[in-house]
């Protein structure tokens, strides 16, 4: 499975983890892996495991970057692919910043309301400079 394919899952379970706040990650895990065959490998498992693990920093930096806005207001997809992009850029070193939100711009226009992308574009740009900067 190449990494594009590989975010998409990580991502469609973290959508999950958003939207079914009562299930643990490892019911999310194992119910979409025998219940809907996704695909999955160790990027997948790193990254979902990753953001359910370091949630509760990834929300601070994501909160840090909503100017004007209230992360409550987001959709779940918006908020699944910011924590996504937010893990990759804090956590995982062999991927560039930019390549962690074009990524996330991407899935947000597949999935997500038309005026979405933008929003997480300007949260992940935000949240890039606190990274670079090491203002987290």
């Amino acid at each position: 499975m190449n990494r594009k394919t590989a975010r998409e899952n990580a991502f469609l379970l973290l959508f999950e983890s958003v939207s079914k706040s009562d299930e643990t990650a490892d019911e999310i895990f194992e119910k979409a892996i025998n219940l809907r065959a996704l695909e999955t490998d160790d990027f997948v498992k790193k990254v979902f495991f990753g953001v359910c693990e370091n949630k509760k920093i990834i929300d601070e930096v994501m909160e840090k970057c909503l100017v004007g806005w209230n992360k409550k207001r987001l959709s779940i997809v918006s908020v699944a692919l910011i924590r996504l992009a937010i893990y990759e850029m804090m956590f995982v070193d062999d991927i560039p910043n930019k390549v962690s939100i074009n990524e996330a711009i991407e899935l947000s226009k597949k999935y997500d309301d038309e005026k979405a992308y933008s929003l997480v574009n300007g949260v992940l740009n935000a949240a890039s400079d606190l990274i670079e900067k090491n203002e987290i």
